[in-house]
């Protein structure tokens, strides 16, 4: 496998906005509710996630609230993708927003904690997941418009790298 290859974090479904970012952390800045990131369900992730690794859900990931730190915390904490099956629409819209890829997978379920997968396809952020032994997972496409966000880290800087080309 020529692919870089990211390390599974595995969660069931239906996880929402306050385990990602929990209301009691929000009073502080990104460093804090970092730490708190998904403590009500794996105590291991905040300390233990690396730069690269990717986030495995069950459906509905991200229901609850609008709050766009339950994206940006995955973001501060490097997590290179969330794969599941589906998404709040809210939560998918914040994570591109903030410049978190979002890859939705059918076959999510079948990655295991602790695997190692490289993301495969000629442009790495529309990709399909490649499992150790050679199998691939297909994802739905991920819209050009959304891979360049991700590229420019977010809304903001894609905003501001667009008025410095002078391009709308």
């Amino acid at each position: 496998m020529s692919a870089p290859l990211h390390r599974v974090w595995r969660l069931g479904a239906d996880v929402d906005t306050d385990a990602l970012a929990p209301g009691h952390a929000m009073k502080h800045g990104m460093d804090v509710i970092a730490r708190h990131c998904l403590e009500s369900l794996r105590p291991d992730f905040a300390g233990g996630v690396r730069p690269g690794d990717l986030l495995v859900a069950g459906p509905n990931f991200g229901i609850g609230s609008s709050r766009e730190q339950a994206a940006a915390v995955l973001v501060a904490l490097g997590v290179q993708a969330v794969v599941a099956p589906s998404y709040s629409g809210l939560f998918f819209r914040n994570a591109f927003n903030v410049g978190l890829l979002l890859l939705t997978c059918a076959q999510a379920e079948r990655l295991e904690e602790g695997e190692r997968v490289g993301l495969d396809h000629a442009d790495p952020l529309a990709a399909g997941l490649l499992r150790a032994g050679g199998e691939r997972l297909t994802c739905d496409p991920v819209p050009p418009f959304l891979v360049e966000r991700v590229r420019c880290g977010g809304l903001l800087n894609e905003l501001k790298q667009r008025l410095a080309r002078g391009t709308p």
